[in-house]
């Protein structure tokens, strides 16, 4: 059988080569907003949300101040979410019990969901709204911290949870979506990130985490040395 090879015109070569040739649009020149529902639009959304987010650096900044001298003075942090939001805490307490950037001793920290076997038998003996406040009840001690996150600040469970929190003497923080909402008005201090998708919500929640460490792990230099770290600058949105 003969095979007769391919030809390529010289005008489709031409096109081709041309193709080859033009530069690329640098990122940001002559760039514009992306049409609403495409992939890109998401990050505009993302950075419009977190131009208004960076006025709470200062409650994540206090937080983990806070955090420093409760945990090397032998507190414990319990942290709790749905979904997402469960991924987040686990998140949060993975990076005080094994450590954030530098090597530093662990600390107590509680994802309550993750202990699977306890979350489904309360469930199911004492109803789904009872997950996380038997658990504070069971862990929570005066003078430790409870920190619940949740996107939508209504979620049944996490609202006794903070209840359960504020019995126990526990100081009650909440990270949540836009304000006004049940959590944040339930808890000792909120942080309400405003933005108008689940998804940046959480997004911005995973910032908050990383900041709050880090201003623990410098927070903790001093404490351990022996120092008092100062409480970071309130913002107006602390207990909102």
């Amino acid at each position: 059988m003969t095979t007769t090879p391919r030809t390529t015109s010289r005008t489709g070569r031409a096109r081709k080569t041309a193709r080859a040739a033009a530069p690329e649009p640098e990122a940001g020149v002559g760039a514009s907003p992306e049409a609403p529902g495409t992939v890109a639009a998401h990050c505009d959304a993302l950075l419009h949300a977190l131009t208004d987010f960076r006025t709470h650096t200062g409650t994540a900044q206090r937080w983990g101040e806070r955090l420093a001298r409760v945990l090397a003075g032998g507190g414990r942090l319990l942290a709790a979410g749905n979904g997402g939001s469960a991924a987040q805490a686990q998140h949060l307490t993975a990076e005080l019990v094994g450590r954030y950037r530098d090597d530093r001793p662990p600390f107590s920290a509680i994802a309550l969901h993750a202990d699977t076997s306890s979350t489904t038998a309360i469930a199911n003996d004492y109803g789904v709204d009872e997950v996380f406040a038997r658990q504070v009840r069971a862990h929570g001690r005066e003078g430790d911290v409870l920190m619940l996150l949740s996107t939508s600040g209504a979620s049944a469970n996490l609202l006794s949870a903070a209840e359960a929190g504020r019995e126990a003497g526990m100081a009650v923080w909440a990270l949540t979506g836009p304000a006004p909402n049940p959590l944040a008005a339930g808890s000792d201090e909120a942080l309400c990130v405003r933005a108008g998708s689940t998804a940046t919500v959480q997004e911005l929640h995973l910032v908050t985490v990383h900041m709050v460490c880090a201003a623990f792990d410098a927070a903790l230099e001093d404490v351990l040395g022996g120092g008092n770290a100062t409480d970071g600058a309130t913002d107006a949105t602390a207990g909102a």
